[in-house]
């Protein structure tokens, strides 16, 4: 029976997924080295985005090591100052973050505190849609750096398909919600191998992802997005495919085509919520060089940056922060990886010309409660510090620190509101207006750190 153009694009649209249905496309490793090549990374700032699902406790990441209230509330949890990474105004890093104390004492780590959004939802589901939508009053459906695609889309309609595919990059088995808009979506990029199909059948596909006049939009978008998968069909492989042509790992670190070590990764589903594996248990710290799953991610994302790729936003992750059981090894081992990741990332990229321009921006759907529950655990809190880090950061302290006594039924009052950092980034490294993002009926004051 031959393909009837129509009827394929409905089933598409039916079982393609969100990806599929929002406009984003699966791009694989040659695609991406081949925008760079055609369409070379010019001049402005690249924004990565590091979402830690499940809830990390910000106050066993950055400690209030001289606060007696600290230690009293969490004698259990809690890391004498002896022990942590000493920072300044009586504040110090977790002890795993070694690299990150690095960028710290080189002003490359900005940390920005007491972060948080009115009202606050202690649901994982509730309170990282409105981190990744942006709008803590509403339900809304779009992300907020999916409507920032949308802005772009719309100031340049004429852009080459190829650059439009590539604006934005999900890296992972999923399409972070942050990064889908009304009408676009970021690319969805495995951290594995992918292959277009090829042959009678993909001339076939190509046939029908044909635009067409007669389209409804639910089919038009789907063709787009089967379109976008072949724009630069099987063109990076030369950017990923051998170590010559990856970054250069620090010694005894893993590199891009490494298996992931184990560990707890709960990550987000379709939904964008955690899942349940790797949420407690008693675990270890991490071994040095450990990067898991996210150094894969960030493997990647630096290997596009290296090759030029004229990608403005990239998506990472890591999951498993849902310590309400075991915490103290559990985070360690996490905040290990993080650690690791970010390191080995930076030192990749730093010594290329375009990793000037990026831009770290780490962040978690909410901190967890300030007392320790029964089971050597927290329960979901509230207020918890973002990093941002790059080599154009200010490093320091950005917001004031939460107190640890006067509290909201036992969590932390937020000081800084999360939109305020989503504000800075969007005008400061992306160069783009707030308001059509972010609303333009408030005003969230912009943070110093870029």
């Amino acid at each position: 029976m031959p393909f009837d153009r129509r009827r394929f694009l409905i089933a598409s649209g039916v079982t393609g997924g969100l990806a599929a249905a929002a406009g984003g496309g699966v791009l694989t490793y040659r695609d991406l080295h081949h925008a760079s090549t055609e369409h070379p990374l010019a001049g402005g700032g690249i924004l990565v985005v590091v979402t830690l699902y499940g809830g990390n406790d910000g106050l066993n990441m950055v400690i209030p090591a001289d606060d007696p209230a600290y230690q009293a509330a969490r004698p259990e949890l809690a890391y004498p100052a002896g022990e942590a990474l000493p920072l300044s105004d009586g504040l110090a890093l977790h002890p795993a973050l070694t690299g990150l104390h690095g960028r710290w004492n080189a002003h490359q780590l900005a940390i920005v505190r007491g972060v948080g959004y009115p009202k606050p939802d202690h649901s994982h589901f509730r309170s990282m849609a409105i981190w990744q939508t942006a709008s803590p009053d509403t339900a809304a459906t779009t992300g907020w750096l999916g409507r920032w695609l949308d802005a772009q889309a719309k100031a340049d309609p004429k852009a080459a398909s190829s650059v439009a595919a590539l604006r934005a990059i999900s890296i992972g088995p999923t399409l972070a919600p942050l990064v889908v808009g009304a009408s676009t979506a970021a690319a969805a990029v495995p951290t594995g191998s992918f292959k277009a199909p090829g042959g009678a059948l993909g001339q076939e596909l190509n046939l029908l992802y044909r635009p067409d006049r007669a389209d409804g939009p639910l089919a038009a978008r789907v063709a787009s997005s089967g379109a976008d998968l072949f724009t630069v069909a099987g063109a990076l492989g030369p950017v990923l495919g051998t170590k010559s042509d990856q970054a250069q790992a620090p010694t005894g670190q893993l590199d891009a085509g490494a298996d992931p070590a184990a560990g707890p990764t709960a990550g987000p589903t379709a939904a964008g919520t955690t899942g349940k594996g790797g949420t407690t248990g008693k675990g270890g710290t991490a071994a040095k060089g450990d990067a898991g799953e996210l150094g894969a991610q960030l493997d990647v994302v630096a290997a596009c940056i290296r090759a030029g790729v004229p990608t403005r936003v990239y998506s990472v992750n890591l999951g498993g922060f849902d310590t309400h059981t075991e915490e103290k090894a559990t985070q360690a081992r996490l905040l290990g990886q993080l650690d690791a990741a970010l390191t080995r990332f930076q030192t990749t990229i730093g010594t290329d010309p375009h990793g000037a321009a990026v831009t770290t921006l780490v962040y978690s759907e909410f901190g967890r409660r300030v007392a320790a529950n029964a089971n050597n655990g927290t329960d979901h809190g509230t207020a918890a510090p973002v990093l941002v880090l790059g080599s154009r950061v200010k490093g320091g302290f950005y917001g004031d620190q939460p107190s640890l006594t006067n509290l909201d039924d036992g969590d932390l009052k937020a000081t800084t509101d999360f939109r305020s950092v989503y504000a800075t980034v969007l005008e400061r490294v992306l160069a783009s207006e707030a308001g059509p993002v972010l609303g333009s009926g408030e005003h969230f004051p912009r943070l110093t750190f870029v």
